[in-house]
């Protein structure tokens, strides 16, 4: 390493978070080796060990100086082994957390982040005696290996355990009470090697089948003490594991004004899109920074900025290229429903103006559904 800056860069993972960051390292100088163990690889940047079986490990760690990861459903024994021949920010134990609903509630409980209410059951039975207790309807998620809305089912009453026990096909479920919220929000905060922690503003997100499809910041109605506040969770998050890069963490706002926990991710964020036009300086490029040990980059917005996710098929790109202020990143893949091939991040100078550019990009988009974000009832 040289001033600080690690030259060789390795990412767990080689999707398009992976592609990001190494298209924000590039100015720093940073080369980027990424290692897939999925044997569909599609970074489509940089150097790309393909290792389904977990045989070219040692070749991996040859090339870098320090090791990230985009995506936390990795083995866990894995990093634990890159961990002792390499530095690897987020550390293990940040994964071991994330990958375990019951162990990620435990965690929000002992530092005092509200979550909604949850019961953990491990059959049928129990499944319908928490949606009894809790009154349906409930969510039920597998406490590992969920993401993107999968490994989840709602039971509009009890009845319903059994069917979705089957559905899910885990040993152990977390059982969450509905939250009669007004938003859903998210947090994105970036912690140093040296403990420094900056914070991103809110962003509102509406999700679709599971699925993010919009992400809004700033907000033009967020109370300053709203914004405290998730600030204060995530930085108890960020010091209780030792944190370094980004850290994600996912809330309901009520109607109260108060935040509730949904989950956190240990790795830039797709609500986080917005910043590569949005802010001063991106997640991406601010994650590198933190695990080079580099000072840390202005958080600010620029402007008021909506993320778009391109999902499934992808749209008229020269039209959407020919708004104002809009900028179009693609990941180049093949479309197939469900599957995430871009987004488009759409600035303007305020809220009114930016709903209106919001409402016609999404028109150029084939499965882009209506924009249904809470601060455009309070224009």
């Amino acid at each position: 390493m040289n001033s600080g800056f690690a030259n060789s860069v390795g990412i767990l993972g080689a999707g398009q978070l992976g592609r990001m960051l190494a298209l924000a390292g590039y100015p720093l100088g940073n080369r980027f080796t990424f290692l897939d163990t999925t044997g569909t690889p599609s970074a489509g940047i940089g150097e790309v060990i393909v290792d389904p079986e977990n045989q070219r490990l040692a070749e991996f760690l040859a090339k870098v100086d320090v090791v990230t990861y985009e995506f936390e459903h990795l083995p866990v024994q894995l990093v634990r082994e890159i961990e002792q021949h390499k530095p690897v920010y987020p550390s293990s134990r940040a994964i071991e957390v994330c990958q375990n609903r019951v162990e990620e509630k435990t965690l929000f409980d002992r530092l005092g982040i509200p979550t909604p209410a949850y019961r953990v059951v491990e059959s049928a039975e129990q499944l319908e005696a928490a949606a009894r207790e809790l009154g349906c309807p409930v969510v039920a998620k597998s406490v590992t290996e969920g993401y993107d809305g999968k490994g989840q089912a709602v039971l509009k009453q009890p009845e319903q355990a059994a069917d979705a026990w089957s559905a899910i096909g885990h040993t152990q479920l977390v059982v969450e009470a509905f939250v009669d919220f007004v938003r859903e929000v998210s947090m994105i905060a970036v912690r140093g090697r040296d403990g420094e922690v900056v914070f991103y503003p809110m962003a509102e997100n509406q999700h679709v089948d599971g699925i993010l499809r919009y992400s809004v910041a700033p907000l033009p109605d967020l109370d300053a003490s709203v914004q405290q506040t998730a600030d204060s969770y995530i930085r108890a998050l960020l010091d209780e594991l030792d944190y370094v890069g980004v850290l994600a963490l996912e809330l309901f706002q009520t109607r109260d004004g108060s935040l509730l926990a949904n989950e956190m991710a240990p790795r830039v964020h797709n609500s986080g899109h917005w910043t590569m036009d949005g802010a001063v300086t991106s997640q991406f490029e601010n994650h590198l920074r933190a695990i080079q040990g580099l000072p840390l980059g202005d958080t600010q917005a620029i402007a008021p900025t909506c993320m778009i996710n391109v999902i499934g098929r992808e749209g008229d790109n020269a039209a959407i290229l020919a708004l104002g202020n809009t900028h179009l990143h693609r990941y180049d893949k093949a479309e197939r429903e469900g599957r995430k091939l871009a987004h488009v991040n759409i600035l303007a100078p305020n809220h009114a103006e930016l709903l209106e550019k919001v409402r016609a990009c999404s028109a150029l988009l084939p499965e882009a559904p209506h924009p249904a974000l809470s601060f455009s009832i309070k224009q």
